[in-house]
């Protein structure tokens, strides 16, 4: 158990701290509520019911008495681990915060004390979370005078705000919500193509059925899930080959493949080179022999 009083100011009662996620904090469960934002890296959350991967933007709410861990991707240093904002608050300051506001977000705040549920996620679409969690970890790191008020003030709009994101009204325009929800899809498959990433763990993420994620991606890309990723990751490899001396292995490795037969016979069905050829020749335009093959595939360009 980790205990309010090793961590939050009897005075006080909130605390905002910035960790970088490793393997030496074990499973815990805490007395106070704690609202975690990830700013940088992709990792895991885990809890005794579910793994849920991670990447910059997600806010993860942990109601009190829950037992949960942040993990970075791999052990190595082949990604970068989750850098966490953490904005903890005990059921005093809960109590006081649900007295300013309506039923439905008193309510909430009670669930929060109570582990009526292990937790919930959000998505920082647009940046308003990560605006408000700087500014509690600044103003926790200045302390000035005045601090405190500002300090409360903050964590009142964190949890509005969240809750907005969580429980607040649909956008009345049903294609443009479901189209933003559609991009924090994309956006995941981007930030995770070293995973294996498959349509059933994307369902469980987005909540959408693995058909009806299907239909949207012949919607809104023009290609199936499978020839999405793939060109997605061949793009990526591109990238690399252009702009680094890393070794091919490695790359494949970076864009999801563990075995380099099956990344060259990849990268050849798409660019029309091997990753050898390509990182040799590619970019070199009076090459007539390649032209057609570049012309043939703008994603490695």
């Amino acid at each position: 158990m980790f205990e309010r009083n090793f961590f939050i100011r009897d005075d006080l009662h909130i605390s905002v701290t910035r960790f970088t996620e490793d393997f030496t904090v074990p499973y815990h469960e805490h007395d106070f509520i704690e609202y975690c934002y990830v700013a940088e890296g992709t990792g895991f959350h885990h809890t005794e019911q579910e793994t849920l991967p991670i990447h910059k933007g997600l806010l993860i709410t942990i109601p009190i008495g829950v037992s949960h861990v942040f993990r970075p991707s791999t052990p190595g240093q082949n990604t970068k681990p989750p850098v966490v904002y953490n904005c903890l608050f005990d059921a005093e300051l809960a109590n006081r915060i649900s007295l300013l506001h309506e039923v439905q977000i008193r309510e909430h705040l009670s669930s929060l004390r109570s582990k009526s549920f292990s937790y919930f996620s959000v998505f920082d679409r647009h940046g308003e979370i990560e605006g408000i969690m700087l500014k509690l970890h600044r103003e926790m790191s200045m302390q000035e005078i005045g601090s405190q008020a500002i300090l409360y003030s903050l964590v009142n709009e964190l949890i509005v705000t969240v809750y907005r994101l969580k429980y607040g009204e649909k956008n009345p325009d049903h294609l443009t919500n479901k189209s933003t929800h559609f991009q924090h899809v994309l956006f995941y498959l981007k930030q995770n193509l070293h995973q294996a990433i498959t349509l059933s763990e994307l369902s469980r993420l987005s909540g959408w059925s693995t058909r009806h994620l299907q239909r949207l991606f012949h919607q809104h890309t023009g290609q199936s899930f499978g020839s999405y990723l793939l060109n997605l990751r061949i793009q990526k490899s591109c990238d690399i080959l252009r702009n680094s001396d890393l070794k091919i292995s490695l790359i494949a490795e970076n864009v999801g493949y563990y075995s380099i037969d099956a990344f060259n016979a990849a990268f050849k069905k798409i660019v029309g080179l091997t990753p050898t050829e390509y990182r040799k020749y590619g970019n070199i335009k009076s090459l007539q022999n390649y032209a057609i093959t570049e012309l043939a595939t703008p994603s490695c360009r």
